[in-house]
């Protein structure tokens, strides 16, 4: 079939094609009647136009930046599909970019690359998010930016994110409520500011409870498996362990579940664990894991609304906050009814 084209959506409309360009590019001076008009039969036609010819005849661009320090993490993964999945539904094309903080020139890298494309916007994932001088790059840049899950609030860009310190108070609270008193906490990478707003969850929902917070029961962990892996051993070696553990994310807390496999360890009958973030490998492990379900994918798509917004509707203030669940699978339970059952 021949591809439609933006005549064709005005010849059904009854409109001129630069109505339909108007309607299609967001800009003003069309009546409300005329630009829901066009909207239906684009609709009804399913017509997609071409992005790149769109900012030919536009002063907009149709291109979004998402920037990761890790783009193959399962949490990128639900990251670009919600992002993908926003920008084909509103006409907009996504790239995916990589930045190393670690490496040398790495801003001068990010800057010409920024200078190579025309991008309507950038959204930041942590940690990126809150690096001062990336920050500063796109402001110098004037590409308008939308930040997840950001330390602090920043004027300068819109932002969404959920409430991670409540979050982890109610995993915790629930692992309390399942008889649970000695559980152990493996922290996330010290560079994401939600790495301390979950251990402050875990500890408010412990002082809370009036159960002690003791220094060997929380160890450090980079959000990796391998962190995960390694910081479960040494929870599990103990001969006093504890009968629960919490990790800041899913990838360690698979980490856990297998540190427990190879100590002969059930779950949960001897050991609860639970996760964050509710990533796909907390639904194929077994037994599947606890955790909090993250709206990684809503929030990406709201990211791409927000910066398909115009500029005075961008910089609301507080952040865009989006709800979290509590998702409670098999690998939690009932507390050992004593130690020697652990």
């Amino acid at each position: 079939m021949k591809p439609l084209t933006l005549k064709d959506v005005a010849r059904q409309a009854g409109v001129s094609p630069k109505t339909v360009s108007r309607v299609i590019n967001g800009e003003a001076y069309v009546r409300p009647e005329v630009r829901a008009a066009v909207q239906k039969v684009v609709d009804e036609l399913g017509y997609r136009p071409n992005a790149f010819a769109r900012e030919l005849s536009s002063a907009r661009s149709f291109l979004l930046g998402l920037y990761f320090d890790d783009p193959a993490s399962a949490y990128a993964a639900d990251v670009q599909r919600g992002a993908l999945a926003r920008c084909r539904a509103l006409g907009y094309h996504l790239v995916v970019e990589q930045v190393t903080r670690d490496r040398p020139g790495w801003l001068a890298e990010c800057e010409a690359s920024l200078r190579s494309m025309r991008l309507g916007g950038a959204i930041l994932p942590p940690p990126l998010c809150d690096w001062s001088e990336l920050l500063d790059l796109f402001a110098r840049m004037e590409v308008p930016v939308v930040r997840i899950s950001p330390g602090d609030v920043d004027d300068r860009a819109a932002a969404v994110e959920m409430d991670e310190r409540g979050a982890a108070r109610e995993m915790t609270e629930a692992l309390i409520a399942l008889g649970h008193r000695d559980i152990g906490f493996i922290q996330g990478n010290p560079e994401h500011h939600a790495a301390a707003r979950r251990q402050e969850g875990f500890e408010a929902a412990m002082t809370a409870a009036g159960l002690q917070l003791c220094p060997k029961r929380t160890l450090p962990g980079d959000f990796t498996f391998r962190a995960g892996l390694a910081a479960g051993e040494k929870l599990l070696a103990d001969a006093d362990r504890p009968s629960a553990i919490f990790a800041a994310n899913d990838e360690m807390a698979l980490g856990v579940l297998v540190a427990a496999m190879r100590a002969g360890i059930t779950v949960p009958d001897q050991l609860s664990i639970a996760g964050f973030d509710d990533a796909a490998i907390a639904r194929m492990a077994w037994p599947p894991l606890s955790t909090v379900h993250q709206p990684h994918v809503e929030m990406a798509a709201a990211a791409v609304e927000l910066l398909t917004r115009p500029a005075e509707g961008r910089r609301a203030a507080p952040p865009l906050r989006l709800p979290h669940t509590l998702t409670l699978r098999d690998s939690t339970g009932p507390a050992p009814a004593s130690e020697a059952e652990r």
